[in-house]
C-alpha cells in the first residue's frame, strides 16, 4: 500500500473530491494527479490554487507524490512544438506545473519527449524537444523539482519509443534533475522489459506507471494478460525504491474507477504477502 500510488485519470467523469474519498476507503496513501482540466486547472497563463489540493490530500491521509500535465496530442502543451510563441507558452506551461506541484507538495513531475509534425524530419522535433527539456530541466532544478520522462508509443510520437532512445534525449538534455518513468504499457509495446529499462537506466529509473496489458495498453490489473508477480519481482530484484502509478486510462473504467483501483489493491497485496515484496 505504500508503494502504490493511486491517479485519477480513470476518474474524469467524477469531482476530484470523490477521487480522494475512494482511494483512501481502498487503503492507498499516495497520488499522482493528472491535471485533467475540471480536476485541477493549469494553462501557460494560469492555475488554479494548489491549496485545495493539499487540502483534499490532507483531509484523506494522502499525499499528492507527482503531478501528471495534459501534454500529448491533441493537447497544446507539445515539448517539441514548432514557433517561438508557442514554444514560449509551452515553456510557461511547464513553469506554472512545476510551481503548482511544488506548492502542492509533490516532488515530481511528469514530462514526454513530445510529438513530431508528420510533415517534417523526425530528427528537427528532436532538436526541439531536447532544447525545451533543457529549458524547463533547469527550471526544475532550481526548484527542487524533478522531472521523471517517459517514452510513448509509436501512434503518439516518433521522436523516442524505447529505452535506448529515451536515453539518447536524457543525454542530450545533460541535467540530473532529468530522470526516468517507466510506463510499462510504453515498454511491453516496443517489446521490452523491465529488466531491459534498469539495464539501460540504472537507478535512474524512479517513478513507473505500473498497469496490466493483453499484452500492451491501461489497463487495472488483473484485466489484461501481464503477471503481477513477475513484474513486481523484476522490480525487487532491480532494487527499485520508487512508486508503482496505476494510470489505469480506458473508458471501461470511467463510470465505476474505483473498482479497478480495489481490484489492482487486492492483487498487490495479495503478491506482496506471498513474495515479502
Amino acid at each position: 500500500m505504500y508503494q502504490l500510488c493511486a491517479m485519477n485519470g480513470h476518474y474524469r467523469f467524477y469531482e476530484l473530491v470523490v477521487f480522494f474519498e475512494e482511494i483512501q476507503k481502498a487503503g492507498f496513501v499516495n497520488a499522482e494527479l493528472w491535471t485533467s482540466p475540471h480536476h485541477f486547472f493549469v494553462d501557460y497563463q494560469q492555475y488554479e490554487d494548489p491549496v485545495k489540493l493539499r487540502q483534499l490530500a490532507e483531509s484523506h491521509q494522502v499525499k499528492i507524490r507527482c503531478i501528471c500535465p495534459e501534454q500529448t496530442n491533441p493537447k497544446p502543451n507539445n515539448v517539441a512544438v514548432k514557433g517561438k510563441n508557442a514554444r514560449e507558452r509551452v515553456y510557461a506551461y511547464y513553469r506554472n506545473i512545476i510551481d503548482a506541484a511544488k506548492a502542492a507538495g509533490a516532488d515530481k513531475v511528469l514530462i514526454t519527449p513530445g510529438w513530431a509534425y508528420y510533415s517534417e524530419p523526425v530528427e528537427e522535433a528532436t532538436k526541439r524537444s531536447v532544447e525545451m527539456l533543457s529549458r524547463v530541466s533547469e527550471y526544475a532544478a532550481q526548484n527542487q523539482m524533478l522531472l521523471v520522462m517517459e517514452a510513448l508509443q509509436p501512434d503518439e510520437s516518433k521522436i523516442a519509443n524505447t529505452a535506448a532512445e529515451l536515453k539518447a534525449l536524457k543525454q542530450l538534455v545533460g541535467n540530473d534533475s532529468l530522470k526516468i518513468c517507466l510506463d510499462l504499457g510504453a515498454m511491453a509495446r516496443m517489446g521490452e522489459s523491465i529488466d531491459d529499462y534498469f539495464n539501460v537506466f540504472e537507478k535512474d529509473v524512479i517513478h513507473c506507471h505500473f498497469v496490466d496489458g493483453a499484452p500492451v495498453g491501461h489497463l487495472a490489473w488483473g484485466d489484461g494478460k501481464r503477471s503481477m508477480k513477475e513484474d513486481l519481482e523484476a522490480f525487487s530484484r532491480n532494487g527499485y525504491e520508487g512508486l508503482l502509478s496505476l494510470e489505469s486510462v480506458n473508458d471501461r473504467y470511467y463510470e465505476e474507477p474505483y473498482l479497478a483501483d480495489r481490484k489492482t489493491m487486492e492483487l498487490f497485496m495479495k503478491n506482496q504477502g506471498e513474495k515479502g515484496i
